[in-house]
């Protein structure tokens, strides 16, 4: 059984993580817009800009604690999960960063959705 001290400790973790996607996921967008082969990165554009979306409510609804939240997390992780494995293919330094990113999320997402009591 997860100590509250612990949980919040979660919490905490996982809306860093998601603040630091977001912030990878917008650069990443950002630069993918301004690139040369924006045609190209279309689908990424569009991953990154659903998982920052989607990280800036679940960190909203963690920080006030609303009952959603745990629901939220999971949804998070695949949103991660499905950004991450498309800046997997690529290989600019913002797509790796976001990559990194998205994964460390989705993981920290998934670890407190399941500690959970939904």
């Amino acid at each position: 059984m997860t100590t509250t001290t612990n949980y919040q400790s979660l919490i905490d973790i996982c809306i860093q993580n998601c603040l630091d996607c977001v912030r990878d996921c917008e650069n990443c967008a950002d630069a993918c817009l301004h690139s040369d082969m924006v045609q190209m990165m279309a689908e990424c554009i569009q991953l990154c800009q659903d998982c920052a979306d989607t990280c800036t409510l679940c960190t909203r609804l963690m920080a006030r604690n609303s009952p959603l939240y745990p629901h939220l997390c999971n949804l998070c992780a695949e949103a991660c999960d499905r950004c991450g494995r498309e800046c997997d293919k690529h290989h600019h330094d913002h797509c790796r960063r976001c990559a990194a990113s998205c994964h460390r999320c989705a993981d920290s997402c998934r670890q407190l959705a399941s500690a959970s009591k939904i």
